[in-house]
């Protein structure tokens, strides 16, 4: 256990500083004495107040070595009771910052109309002003809708019927008639965009040292109107169109401008093997797919083209990694990027083009997410997936004019396209880096870019910390940071928080099929790491007990998840599963409502603070994929003939961080292998078949599988076991 704050000195300050001059060590100490003397002066809580006077000073810098802002803050928190006092906080919101945040300004001004003299401020009221919105949801995206850039062909008839009981999830803006992708390229007065406005930023890997790529609105618009004219030559309104490439500004114009044009966006992640391109190609019965010859990493070429060829008999169209010409041969029915704009080069007017304008739930997106059943869930995003989660990127990271948006990802998961409408509905710029996040070059686009917003998955903030790749950066423009995808590690965390002066990293966790996130953290509350703060805005849940009855909304507890089922952005269908068995059966009842199905099992701290201990089900999350145990034991059971059945378990470390997999083993009869040599082919097979992003982390063999009365598999009891010898490790 860390020494208490107070038992820490100068001496050991200058150690765990590394080159720390004693003048500067002296500084850090000085403060740490003001700040205990004020907090025991103030009866207030030591640990927390002594943090908050150490942030707000600013004596911690973020290039002092990560082992002094270690000892500083787990001194500060060595012997905190989180069982009375609730989670460690690091970062406090102020009063007239929160005000100056886009949800704290719209609560200055509705507030007191709509909560009357219980509203005080931003900070006081959040929780009441929160709980108005899942009361009166209409009356917030009444609110909302002026905030985004969104612009109805035809106007709506209300914001919400929720007459149809055949539709728990409510019918939204009904009547009403758009195009999402238009409400992204037009100029508007509120948020202010303009056609000069900056509307991308970009730098390709390995120009480190070039000036940032800029396109304005206006430049974009035409890119998009260009492309969409190709399409509609091409193809037939309606029809379904792969895009399986980086999210490169080539991929986030031909995605706009499949909107635009009124075709169906079918997302497939580019690090997915060939199987899984068909698959999802057959399901959303895609007429053709965008992609790249090769993909461009740390320097390397790795295949692309091949694996969709490999795939999919349809048409390709194909964009070269870098240059004006594809560096690979083309089926017959394929087009080079080069030749498919050409098609459309003697019309008159190639860079405009009239939009295809659209009921508000016609499907734009197919995205997709592995159940527990082994086939992806096919997700249709409707025109009201857009508005739900850039709403959420406004109100929850403050997103708006003015901001420099980042994120590493992919448009086959559902983060690019959250990033994408959360920057042109919100009037944000937003940044790609073309190449990988895991070294300094994308660093330092996040540096030269001026980024103020920069998302990110555990994993990816633990290679930055380890590798130390990001050191003598500023990332001091960074207002806040993002984090989805898998459970945050609190270390990591804190070196992320520390490399912008102790900027909230704001915890996101939600679906595909609900286009947001149901809990996350906010501007307007004080945050701990790797938790979250609060539900989303106009998102109601209550946690379930073993029985399926609610514990109170003040109690701290563990159990699933149920969500109210009306819910703006969620879907109402699946294309290839019953949404109603999905989503909706089994789930109990709760003030007359029939309770909506995510899967999570939350524990609710002292405080009120959420945190995630895992899935329900059987699916996992690794490297922030979402996978189920079906998939990874049907690869495993064929990958060594030694094998007699599998099963596919992953767990968190005790410390925290992205879940571990773990396979366990029954061996057929009169077999012999070693857990290391099925650990390889397990993890090769894997690779190869599903996703080379997942890696085995151990390999258990044991004479049996625990079993139901029914004879079904008691993953949950494998899973336990791990999670029982992995605390006695980190005990030892």
């Amino acid at each position: 256990m860390a020494n208490r704050i107070d038992e820490v000195g100068i001496e050991d300050l200058c150690r765990a500083g590394g080159g720390l001059s004693m003048e500067e060590a002296k500084e850090i100490h000085q403060v740490i004495k003001e700040a205990i003397s004020k907090a025991k002066a103030s009866g207030k809580l030591l640990g927390r107040e002594v943090w908050r006077e150490v942030v707000g000073r600013r004596v911690l810098k973020p290039c002092h070595p990560h082992s002094l802002h270690q000892l500083v803050y787990y001194s500060v928190y060595a012997h905190w009771d989180a069982s009375t006092n609730g989670p460690p906080l690091y970062w406090f919101p102020s009063l007239y910052e929160s005000k100056l945040t886009n949800l704290g300004r719209t609560m200055e001004t509705h507030g007191p109309k709509l909560l009357g003299t219980s509203y005080n401020d931003p900070i006081a009221s959040f929780n009441l002003f929160r709980y108005f919105t899942v009361q009166h949801p209409e009356v917030y995206w009444s609110i909302i809708l002026k905030e985004l850039s969104v612009t109805f062909h035809e106007s709506p008839k209300g914001i919400l019927d929720n007459t149809d009981i055949s539709r728990p999830g409510g019918t939204w803006l009904p009547g009403s008639v758009l195009n999402i992708a238009e409400c992204c390229l037009l100029p508007s007065t509120h948020p202010r965009k303009e056609d000069n406005s900056c509307a991308i930023v970009w730098r390709d890997e390995g120009k480190d040292d070039s000036n940032v790529n800029r396109m304005t609105l206006k430049q974009l618009r035409e890119q998009v109107m260009l492309v969409a004219n190709a399409l509609d030559s091409t193809f037939q309104k309606g029809d379904a169109i792969a895009i399986d490439m980086p999210m490169t500004v080539n991929a986030v114009i031909i995605y706009l401008a499949i909107v635009l044009a009124g075709f169906v966006v079918v997302s497939i992640a580019d690090s997915f093997a060939a199987k899984e391109i068909a698959t999802r190609l057959q399901i959303s019965k895609a007429k053709a797919i965008f992609t790249q010859d090769f993909i461009l990493r740390g320097g390397r070429k790795f295949p692309l083209y091949s694996r969709v060829v490999e795939a999919s008999p349809y048409k390709a169209i194909v964009l070269p990694v870098y240059g004006n010409d594809v560096g690979i041969q083309l089926r017959e029915q394929d087009l080079s990027w080069k030749d498919f704009l050409a098609h459309d080069n003697q019309h008159p007017r190639s860079n405009h083009f009239t939009p295809s304008y659209r009921p508000i739930d016609s499907t734009i997106n197919i995205l997709f997410s592995s159940g527990t059943t082994g086939e992806p869930k096919a997700i249709p995003w409707t025109q009201l997936s857009p508005i739900r989660c850039s709403s959420d990127a406004w109100a929850h990271l403050n997103v708006g004019v003015g901001d420099v948006y980042c994120w590493p990802t992919n448009l086959g998961w559902v983060m690019g396209p959250i990033l994408l409408f959360s920057c042109f509905l919100t009037g944000a710029t937003l940044a790609l880096y073309h190449g990988s996040p895991l070294d300094c070059g994308f660093g330092k686009f996040v540096q030269d870019a001026g980024v103020t917003v920069l998302g990110t998955v555990p994993s990816l903030v633990k290679t930055w910390k380890n590798t130390k790749c990001m050191e003598g950066l500023d990332w001091t423009k960074i207002k806040c940071f993002g984090s989805t995808g898998e459970a945050s590690n609190v270390d990591d965390d804190l070196w992320l928080s520390s490399k912008s002066y102790y900027k909230p990293v704001i915890e996101c966790c939600g679906g595909t099929e609900l286009a947001s996130s149901y809990i996350q953290g906010s501007p307007l509350q004080p945050q701990a790491f790797g938790a979250f703060s609060t539900a989303s805005m106009t998102t109601g849940l209550v946690i379930l007990d073993e029985h399926g009855v609610p514990y109170p909304d003040d109690k701290a507890c563990v159990g699933e998840v149920g969500l109210f089922p009306l819910y703006l952005g969620a879907t109402d269908r699946l294309l290839n599963a019953d949404h109603e068995e999905v989503y909706f059966k089994g789930m109990p009842t709760y003030n007359g409502m029939r309770l909506r199905r995510h899967g999570d099992i939350l524990m609710r701290t002292v405080g009120g603070y959420l945190v995630v201990q895992g899935r329900a089900d059987d699916t996992m999350n690794l490297g922030g994929i979402k996978t189920s145990s079906v998939e990874i034991e049907r690869v495993c059971d064929r990958a060594d003939e030694s094998v007699l059945e599998t099963a596919a378990v992953s767990v968190a470390p005790p410390d925290g961080g992205p879940e571990l997999l773990m396979i366990f083993v029954v061996l057929k009869k009169g077999f012999y292998q070693q857990p290391e040599k099925l650990k390889t082919k397990f993890s090769k097979a894997i690779q190869t078949n599903l996703n080379p992003l997942f890696k085995v982390s151990s390999v258990k063999i044991i004479p049996e599988f625990p079993r139901t009365a029914s004879n079904k598999l008691l993953r949950r009891v494998l899973r336990d076991q791990i999670k029982y010898e992995l605390s006695v490790r980190s005990r030892m």
